[in-house]
């Protein structure tokens, strides 16, 4: 996938500056597709440049005008395509799982540490996400039943949320057994 379709999917989702834009990867788009601010801002450009977006000049009181941007036509039909080609499935490249088997060659308890790491990162996203399901999917007040749109982000959403439940379910069968192996005891 191209910076350009993760782009498309969010100005679709909702307009806006490449300021905005940015954020929203920061928020949410980015534990699926990363991109730095600089990345964003080059390919909007180009993007403008090949026709796929429009641009408008959005007044403000104070600061200089924003430019909102949103998908032109031919952004639509660029998206339609890629969404009609056949994408490979994903392999597994995962060099913890690599670095933990390697451990059988050093001393396991070494991993104790790092795998730790790795499993607070995962709790911290888990959180994030059941707050963002909280908050946009949930919460009381929130508007009756979901657009499609609401629908494939919501669904989305949730495959993060089971991703990170087993990462983490599967990191802490890794301490339990880098422990039993000769680090300390687990707390």
């Amino acid at each position: 996938m191209a910076l350009d379709h993760a782009i498309l999917v969010s100005l679709l989702e909702q307009p806006g500056s490449g300021y905005e834009l940015a954020r929203r990867f920061d928020r949410s788009i980015g534990y699926f597709w990363t991109a730095t601010h600089q990345q964003i801002y080059r390919v909007l450009k180009r993007m403008e440049g090949d026709g796929l977006l429009s641009v408008r000049e959005v007044p403000q009181q104070g600061r200089p005008d924003k430019r909102e941007y949103s998908v032109a036509g031919p952004g639509r039909t660029a998206l339609s395509r890629w969404l009609d080609e056949p994408i490979e499935p994903e392999s597994m490249r995962h060099d913890l799982a690599v670095k933990i088997r390697g451990a059988a060659f050093d001393d396991p308890a070494a991993l104790i540490g790092e795998v730790a790491r790795h499993r607070q990162a995962h709790a911290d996203r888990l959180a994030h996400y059941l707050a963002g399901e909280r908050r946009d999917f949930t919460e009381p007040g929130t508007p009756g039943p979901l657009d499609a749109g609401q629908e494939l982000q919501h669904v989305v959403l949730r495959g993060g949320i089971a991703y990170e439940r087993m990462t983490i379910a599967w990191l802490d069968d890794v301490l339990d057994t880098l422990h039993r192996l000769g680090g300390s005891p687990p707390a």
